[in-house]
């Protein structure tokens, strides 16, 4: 199980990124970034405090850590120039919160984020055809998360995302030690989501591809 999604006190998670870390560690992730919200103000003091816990303490844990950030709620003609200022301030993994259908994302942001070349587009709601098939071109993965409300659109994306071949990853988008969930759960969710075996698993090797290049 990987999970390059999650949050910690450095926005609105519930965790320090030790306890985070730990945390998954034990359920049995074997791959984790943290990505706390951030927009101008916060991304720099954001990634810079996470990043210097990954590579001092990374190497104490079974399970590759990674520092990244979910940009969030950025107005769409700002979201390249914020991708570029992530990944100078050194962001691993660039997480976009995609258009959910439970908060007021503005339109947009979805087909800016895959333009801008995102990692990752989180919990991407209704997220149109040309946009998926853009992703794809891309090679911007595409979410499926396991938390609640995010969620309501998974089949959704997972249909699209194999019509034009996507990349897909499973994340929980955690905020919270519950949301870490355990390896039954994650597969049913993707099941859910219409996902086959076969198709869960190149979710996992999805991820793993992206953890391998920031590793390098």
């Amino acid at each position: 199980m990987i999970d390059l999604h999650t949050h910690t006190v450095f926005s609105d998670g519930e965790l320090i990124p030790a306890e985070l870390v730990r945390r998954a560690e034990v359920i049995g992730y074997k791959g984790l970034c943290m990505t706390d919200h951030a927009d101008e103000s916060t991304l720099y003091f954001t990634v810079e405090n996470v990043l210097r816990f990954v590579k001092k303490h990374g190497h104490f844990y079974d399970i590759n850590i990674l520092a990244g950030v979910e940009l969030t709620h950025v107005h769409p003609a700002l979201i390249a120039e914020m991708v570029g200022k992530a990944r100078e301030a050194g962001a691993q993994v660039v997480v976009m919160h995609g258009e959910t259908p439970v908060e007021p994302v503005a339109v947009g942001t979805n087909l800016a984020a895959i333009e801008a070349g995102v990692d990752i587009l989180a919990h991407p709601g209704l997220i149109t055809d040309e946009e998926v098939l853009l992703a794809a071109e891309k090679g911007v993965a595409l979410e499926i998360t396991t938390r609640g409300g995010h969620s309501y659109t998974n089949g959704h994306v997972a249909a699209l995302a194999r019509k034009y071949g996507a990349k897909l990853v499973v994340n929980n988008d955690a905020h919270a030690p519950r949301d870490l969930v355990g390896p039954d759960l994650r597969k049913t969710i993707a099941y859910g989501a219409g996902l086959t075996a076969e198709e869960y698993l190149q979710t996992e090797r999805n991820a793993w591809e992206i953890v391998q290049r920031c590793m390098k």
